[in-house]
């Protein structure tokens, strides 16, 4: 490479980090964290300009469905290319476009699929959380908005107002259940029922200072909040209580979707049907698309009320349609399912062994540890779980611990195994395989965790001598 005079994969490696350290802006994120040049890819495998092999469980955020460069994908992606078809198109009808569509209305909730429209936003999910918004204030003439602490939607200034993060009140928080750090201090089902009774009594109350809002959004999986699933029945209330008040509900399914809760998209697990689904990342597989799917008595846009340059991506709509069919027709929702369940039950038994472990959870291939402080108090963790002993909690939550999950990640990235953090204090190390991982795969990602967990918990326990819960266990856990 021009301007490395070393020689060697190292110099080549060394030098573009350097370059972009020195030449990109301060906002960037991931590459602090994870300082490596990929340069060839394949399924679950990147291989760095330094040599290195790793595994990636970050995914591009949840984007590459089926890992990199899968070849139903790129076949869909040649086809399109080979074809001699425009590439970007804005939103003119095409046949790349009308198959993206057929496929994805086959996978869409019933109620939904029937009577649904589609708008095609900017390539990003924040755009569709935008369109979304935009979308129901339009419908209800109304412009107040519920969203939920902890909740992730996006960098835009609508999508970050409804996000967990916001510096300004523009949205009204509700409460999201649940159990480790469970806002009334109870968790399990009785702290689902306090959060939808919550929310009820705000919407009824005339003098809550909440007027009937244009719509409620919600992710049936918070992600960067921490990954913690919502319960079914408590987002079937939330689905109860919205439509006997005419309050549209946008299920966020930017990361959760296509399979990757277990089920084709998260609010199956429910069997609820929302009024507006917001769908990116997975949808394009692995190519920039976002749309929002809608009930079509919500549709009362003019034209031109929400556009996009770059909406008519026809290599990413090819390759959608292509995700969407594979993991439709190879039952590869399922298939998460199944090696989730496994794969959480293995990682549980960190959280049995290592006190720094405070709670292992997640849905499908959508999984979350969090790193926590064994030596700190509840009340310095701001929960108050210990504090009411007549309410039942499912553990007693230890302050949340960022720097043993920044090490954990170091040690996994040190290990060959890509990583990626979350949670309200980023202290909560995430996972997000492709769903084509295979059980061995799965068993080389739990090894690898779990002896980036023993190391980091060796590591600590001079300081703090109770992180290991087993005294004398001092080897990686065998999963």
């Amino acid at each position: 490479m021009a301007g490395d005079t070393n020689g060697g994969a190292p110099a080549v490696h060394e030098g573009i980090l350097r370059r972009q350290s020195a030449r990109e802006s301060s906002a960037r994120t991931y590459a602090r964290a994870l300082p490596i040049v990929p340069v060839r890819a394949r399924g679950l495998t990147i291989e760095g300009a330094d040599g290195r092999r790793y595994l990636d469980c970050l995914s591009g955020a949840g984007t590459l469905a089926l890992g990199h460069n899968h070849p139903v994908v790129l076949e869909a992606i040649r086809g399109v290319l080979d074809s001699g078809a425009p590439l970007s198109v804005l939103d003119l009808a095409t046949p790349v476009k009308d198959a993206f569509i057929t496929e994805l209305f086959r996978t869409l909730p019933a109620g939904l699929a029937d009577r649904g429209r589609v708008q095609f936003c900017g390539p990003a999910g924040t755009d569709a959380v935008e369109a979304a918004l935009k979308l129901v204030r339009a419908a209800t003439g109304r412009t107040g908005v519920l969203a939920f602490t902890g909740a992730y939607h996006g960098m835009t200034a609508g999508a970050l107002a409804a996000s967990g993060g916001a510096r300004d009140i523009q949205v009204a928080r509700l409460p999201y259940p649940q159990d480790y750090r469970c806002p009334f201090g109870v968790g399990g089902p009785r702290g689902a029922e306090l959060a939808a009774h919550w929310t009820e009594s705000l919407l009824d109350d005339p003098k809550s200072g909440v007027p009937l809002p244009a719509g409620m959004i919600l992710e049936p999986v918070q992600g960067e909040g921490g990954v913690i699933p919502g319960p079914d029945d408590w987002l079937r209330r939330m689905r109860q209580l919205t439509a006997a008040r005419e309050i549209p509900l946008i299920a966020d399914e930017i990361q959760t979707g296509v399979g990757r809760t277990g089920a084709f998209w998260a609010v199956d697990h429910s069997g609820i049907t929302p009024d507006v689904m917001v769908l990116s990342k997975a949808i394009g597989g692995s190519l920039p698309l976002a749309v929002i799917v809608y009930r079509d008595d919500l549709d009362v846009w003019q034209p031109g009320a929400h556009a996009g340059t770059f909406r008519g991506n026809q290599l990413a709509m090819a390759a959608g349609t292509a995700t969407l069919s594979h993991v439709r027709e190879n039952g590869l929702a399922e298939r998460a399912a199944d090696l989730g369940t496994r794969m959480l039950r293995q990682l549980r038994e960190l959280a049995d062994r290592f006190a720094c472990v405070g709670e292992v959870r997640g849905r499908g291939l959508m999984i979350g540890l969090e790193l926590v402080d064994p030596e700190g108090s509840a009340a310095e963790s701001g929960d108050r779980h210990a504090a009411s002993p007549d309410l039942e909690s499912p553990r007693t939550p230890h302050p949340a611990a960022p720097d043993l999950a920044v090490a954990v990640q170091r040690e996994c990235l040190q290990r060959g195994l890509i990583v990626e953090l979350g949670g309200r204090h980023a202290a909560v190390v995430r996972l997000l395989p492709p769903l084509t991982i295979s059980d061995e795969q799965a068993a080389a990602v739990l090894d690898r965790l779990a002896d980036a967990v023993a190391a980091v918990a060796r590591t600590h326990e001079g300081k703090s001598p109770r992180h290991l819960r087993h005294h004398g266990s001092d080897q990686g856990a065998d999963l």
